[in-house]
């Protein structure tokens, strides 16, 4: 059955999650939260520690190392008032993330504000310890402005600013103020690239110990970064998804990854989290891009939203990922940064992916959606299993392993 997933309505997507069902805290120990198996339509409970034992043979795991930064700042106005300011991407003098959290003195960046009808004009100040961090509007853009940060001492890095007077951002429906645990919790055990403004948190559940269980059952893994930005929480308001604008995330691949990728073809290759999957997916689209055009610009390589179900006469996964190589050879780089806005729905093709771990996902989301594309109109008894056998939903609930 053909499904043109520009024409799928998000009121298919509804199931009811009432809110004492939302994790609001993690589990005392990462994991030991449960983990509901799908494998080929048939459910089972088991404990996230069995994970190693429930992956096929020869699996790939793919994780998404990016960290979470403290990106929300509450300033203070002349007048005593505050305006908190939440920082999503970077714009000027680098867009790309990495570089930009390395960004010395100054930098711009989109931001939300909060409290800014108060903000008339000038800049708002923090203080923290041993410095000064100014913010002044440039700009203000569709819902949400263009914030300059300038700092002294000038010779830290963003990250470092960040790091000493910014907020972690927890998820809006937590709904409840920042704790101490928070800040070691809400990051995976292996997050290493700064930029994320929210948690890949199917990784959450991943300890040393299930590390070691992977590699005694014989289990490789890969890593890649995909920075989450805020839009991961963006409800989806249009009734068909022809009208929803995805929002667009940036992905660093590495020689590595893609090579490992080539020799796994034909053996399971499996991400943890929805943004690690959404990766994978890109990294096949980008390698057709080049494999339709070698010498393609670098700041083109972009996936939008629908090339996937555009695309006529695709290459196959080893063409795709053989182009990429051979493209990253003639750039004389080791690894590709990227931007996608991929959109999987019911409808897709999967080119790399052979199933799943992520958590259990809102109502009427795009995650929702990625679910269902990969195991179709079984998400529903999946769902209804979790919530009849108290499975704690969404950041810092429990987990599924799903095998179509």
């Amino acid at each position: 059955m053909n499904i043109n997933p520009k024409k799928l309505a998000i009121k298919d997507f509804v199931y009811d999650l009432p809110d004492e069902r939302i994790a609001k805290f993690p589990m005392p120990e990462r994991d030991q939260s449960k983990l509901l198996l799908y494998c080929q339509g048939q459910l089972a409970d088991h404990t996230f520690t069995d994970l190693p034992d429930l992956l096929p043979p020869h699996t790939l795991l793919v994780f998404n190392d990016t960290k979470v930064v403290q990106a929300r700042l509450l300033f203070q106005k002349e007048t005593g008032g505050l305006v908190e300011i939440f920082c999503l991407e970077p714009v000027a003098p680098h867009r790309e993330v990495q570089l930009a959290m390395q960004q010395t003195g100054s930098c711009t960046w989109k931001c939300l504000v909060g409290n800014n009808k108060r903000w008339k004009s000038g800049p708002v100040k923090l203080y923290f310890e041993g410095g000064l961090l100014q913010a002044e509007r440039e700009a203000q853009q569709e819902g949400h402005f263009l914030i300059r940060f300038t700092w002294e001492p000038a010779e830290l890095t963003f990250a470092e600013v960040l790091e000493r007077c910014g907020r972690l951002p927890l998820p809006p429906y937590l709904n409840r103020e920042l704790t101490p645990e928070d800040h070691s919790r809400y990051q995976t055990i292996y997050a290493n690239q700064q930029g994320a403004v929210a948690a890949p948190t199917a990784g959450l559940h991943f300890t040393d110990r299930v590390m070691q269980q992977l590699q005694a059952k014989g289990m490789d893994t890969a890593y890649l970064t995909l920075h989450v930005g805020a839009g991961t929480f963006k409800p989806v308001k249009a009734d068909v998804m022809e009208a929803h604008e995805m929002h667009a995330e940036q992905i660093y691949i590495t020689k590595p990854l893609v090579q490992r990728l080539l020799q796994q073809l034909g053996k399971p290759v499996i991400p943890v989290g929805t943004t690690s999957m959404r990766s994978l997916e890109s990294l096949y689209w980008l390698g057709a891009k080049v494999w339709q055009q070698p010498d393609l610009p670098a700041q083109e390589l972009t996936v939008s939203q629908w090339q996937a179900y555009e695309s006529m006469n695709p290459p196959t996964a080893a063409e795709a990922l053989q182009a990429l190589l051979t493209y990253m050879e003639a750039q004389g780089t080791d690894y590709l940064h990227a931007s996608t806005q991929i959109i999987i729905a019911p409808g897709y093709t999967f080119r790399i992916c052979n199933g799943l771990v992520t958590n259990f996902h809102q109502p009427e989301s795009t995650l929702l959606l990625l679910v269902s594309a990969l195991i179709g109109e079984d998400w529903r008894e999946v769902y209804k299993h979790a919530l009849d056998n108290d499975y704690r939903f969404l950041s810092y609930g429990d987990s599924s392993l799903l095998l179509p």
